[in-house]
């Protein structure tokens, strides 16, 4: 019974946390459109920064509840679900997504930065606070030349206006955001302890593939309407703030486990996830059976998970 009913907390708190991070995206998405940034910045930016408070906030629960090691398996686990499910997906649904802006300027070129970076830092199996300023130092480095990029601003008389409501859910879906990983972390880690499975593969896993979902709505729903700019963006910007926040500031506030499994396959796949991406988007075009190649190496990713 007891654990009937943590999974019951975990599905509910995990609910709360994916829609408050809904109702937080969108109105950040509708506030920065009336200020007239570019969909695109968007993407790589509010929207990325918003599909990533899931993993931003059950990473810091977890280091305050003592199971720090759930931080790394929730970013690299998240960032190759990013590429190879929902980059995957899209791909297979809408046959075809074109990109409109060229990604190796400069945000393919973080991507790549970033994902190496984090490789190079976790080598040594622990990440100092040098090594978290260097990640946030990183971020604020993709935020300045993202928004230097932003050339495409509307007219002011063209914009849509921001309403009273968009700034009340940007607040209340930061609060139940809050609560929600709070509640998630406790869950899973009485699951763990029940079953007797390592919190570090349920982060790889059940909570990758939760707080990706965002990322899986976000990008169907844009790609669909032929909004394809803003879904690269969001999974690529989703990535880069992963590796860049989502390590940074949890390894700011208390000392990070790092698995050793996790450095020696689950890294690895996710730097060869991120250059995978790059050549794909090389010519400006992820096709449907590049989507299906995506879909492979993510059930790769699960069988050695399960394997495990």
């Amino acid at each position: 019974m007891d654990l009937l009913l943590y999974i019951g907390v975990f599905i509910v708190s995990l609910a709360t946390l994916l829609k408050a991070s809904d109702w937080f995206v969108d109105s950040a998405e509708s506030i920065g459109l009336s200020l007239g940034i570019s969909p695109f910045i968007i993407g790589v930016t509010i929207v990325a920064f918003g599909t990533s408070l899931p993993e931003l906030a059950t990473s810091i629960a977890s280091v305050f509840a003592g199971e720090s090691e759930i931080v790394v398996g929730n970013v690299i686990g998240s960032n190759i679900t990013n590429i190879a499910l929902v980059l995957g997906l899209t791909a297979v649904i809408v046959k075809k997504i074109e990109i409109e802006s060229d990604l190796w300027l400069i945000d393919m070129t973080f991507l790549w930065a970033s994902a190496f970076l984090l490789w190079f830092v976790l080598q040594d199996l622990s990440l100092s606070v040098f090594e978290c300023c260097l990640l946030l130092l990183g971020l604020a480095l993709f935020l300045t030349y993202s928004f230097k990029s932003n050339t495409a601003k509307e007219d002011e008389e063209n914009r849509p206006k921001a309403k009273v409501r968009h700034y009340l859910l940007l607040v209340l879906g930061g609060v139940l955001v809050y609560f929600g990983a709070d509640f998630t972390i406790l869950a899973i880690t009485e699951i763990s302890g029940m079953l007797n499975i390592p919190s570090k593969l349920i982060a790889l896993s059940a909570v990758a593939i939760g707080t990706s979902l965002p990322e899986v709505v976000v990008s169907l729903s844009a790609a669909r309407r032929g909004k394809s700019s803003i879904a690269i963006g969001n999974v690529l910007g989703s990535n880069v703030f992963n590796t860049f926040i989502v390590m940074g500031v949890p390894g700011l506030l208390g000392n990070l486990e790092i698995p050793a499994d996790i450095s020696l396959f689950y890294l690895p796949l996710m730097i060869v996830m991120t250059i995978l991406f790059g050549v794909m988007a090389f010519d400006r075009v992820i096709t449907r059976w590049e989507g299906w190649i995506l879909l492979l190496f993510y059930l790769l990713f699960m069988g050695q998970i399960f394997q495990s």
